[in-house]
């Protein structure tokens, strides 16, 4: 595996700190989510950011690489096309999934794969084909989560391992995600650490989060906290790492605590590290632990292949028992159906309102006239998550923000009629038709209720 560029210390970009981020002294580097980009029509501060030689990686969020079915050959493309127009040395993504298809499910957010054998294979599968598809190298990060599958058969060490030994994909490690999982999961940071490859490490992501009833949300929306600069300090005293990255996605503070926070993060990269002895540089590939360097960014061989032969295509069984399990959970987190065998109930009903109060937030974003037509965050808030609890989310947040318009339309809301008036010019201009008519209202609804 070839020795990753070097990257620096950088921050996520984002629209709402476009301009401070521009004026951040040292900034090396910045990521941004690929999906929120078009890659004809760049923001000018990315622009000008890349005329100033700061690097810019795109970060996805959408594939679903650990879900059960291959990735959509449409958004490979979409990251790829995002990869070269932003000049990007790679692209990441999660090790998550995001939907299903049978029942067509969207989740909205991030979701824990179980580290089985049969999600390692699909997952692996997956990852070469978005491999193939993909002009620049792949890397995949880590992520947070409220619970554990029942019945897995991998420690994390383990799954990251057999991953990066299979597939040479490069692993981008949140260490606030490390945290989020010590306390949700009950896992050892340390011993996720320890256990996988750091060779392969592309970079760092850090970030803050809050604690609330013995569960940890990772918000990126309060400032880093000192645990987790704990972790990036362990990190890097096994190796060092080409690039760390702040990420903040809400709540924005100051100009001058962003600048502090990364001035921290600096300050603990470029301390000595504790075990000096015992670091390596990310991407060497030291001889017998990982993919080396004679083997540039080719998978090893491992479970599922065979020397020679290449790896072996994945069961259709195997896609099908990972098409099974995922459904019924996500059923159970987006639709009210019951919580499957095995899992903690408990931390399933947080993680189904998370789902819920996520996708009111991110539907007032992009859909900010609703608030205000509905009367105020509060009504409006009321409102979605009434909608959410019979209609969980098949089409991504654009069409969820038009569904819940026709939704209250067909039941004849808002009360007041002007407030109906503004909502059905807002739902016609962009849905680009009638608003059904009183007839078929009716009609919806009796069949909802009868349903």
């Amino acid at each position: 595996m070839k020795p990753m560029a070097h990257l620096g210390v950088g921050i996520g970009w984002r629209p709402e700190i476009a301009d401070a981020v521009e004026r951040l002294s040292g900034l090396d580097w910045v990521e941004v989510v690929a999906e929120n980009v078009c890659p004809g029509h760049l923001p000018e501060s990315l622009l000008r950011l890349r005329e100033r030689g700061t690097r810019v990686v795109p970060h996805g969020v959408s594939l679903g690489l650990g879900g059960a079915d291959r990735p959509d050959p449409a958004k490979l493309a979409a990251l790829g096309e995002r990869a070269v127009a932003l000049g990007a040395p790679l692209v990441t993504e999660h090790i998550a999934f995001v939907r299903t298809s049978s029942p067509v499910l969207e989740a909205g957010h991030l979701l824990p794969v179980p580290r089985t054998r049969d999600a390692l294979d699909v997952l692996c599968e997956n990852v070469r084909i978005a491999q193939d598809a993909l002009p620049v190298p792949l890397a995949l990060e880590n992520i947070a989560a409220l619970f554990s599958w029942p019945g897995e058969e991998l420690t994390e060490g383990q799954f990251l391992t057999e991953l990066v030994e299979r597939t040479g994909v490069r692993l981008l490690i949140d260490v606030a995600n490390l945290h989020t999982n010590r306390v949700n999961r009950g896992e050892d940071p340390a011993a996720v650490l320890d256990a996988i490859p750091l060779e392969a490490l592309a970079y760092v992501h850090v970030a803050g989060g809050i604690e609330r009833n013995g569960v940890w949300h990772d918000t990126h929306a309060h400032p880093v906290p000192p645990v987790v600069l704990d972790l990036l300090a362990e990190l890097r005293s096994r190796v060092e790492p080409a690039g760390v990255l702040l990420e903040r996605d809400d709540d924005f503070p100051p100009e001058a605590e962003l600048a502090g926070e990364l001035a921290a993060i600096r300050a603990v990269v470029t301390a000595a590290p504790a075990a000096p002895g015992k670091t390596v540089t990310a991407g060497s590939g030291p001889a017998g632990h990982g993919p080396g360097t004679e083997r540039g960014n080719e998978p090893s061989a491992g479970p599922g292949t065979e020397p020679g032969t290449g790896p072996r295509p994945v069961e259709e069984s195997a896609r099908t028992r990972v098409a099974l399990g995922q459904a019924a959970l996500l059923s159970a987190l987006v639709a009210g159906t019951p919580v499957p065998e095995g899992f903690d109930r408990r931390r399933i009903r947080v993680q189904a309102r998370a789902l819920a109060a996520k996708r009111a937030e991110v539907v007032a974003k992009l859909a900010p006239e609703l608030p205000v037509i509905l009367g105020g965050p509060d009504p409006y808030r009321e409102a979605f998550l009434s909608y959410a609890k019979g209609r969980p989310m098949t089409s991504g947040y654009r069409r969820d923000a038009l569904d819940f318009a026709e939704d209250l339309l067909i039941r004849d809301l808002p009360a007041d009629p002007a407030a109906r008036r503004r909502l059905t010019t807002w739902w016609r201009d962009r849905a680009g038709a009638r608003p059904p008519r009183r007839i078929v209202r009716w009609a919806r609804t009796l069949a909802g209720r009868a349903a």
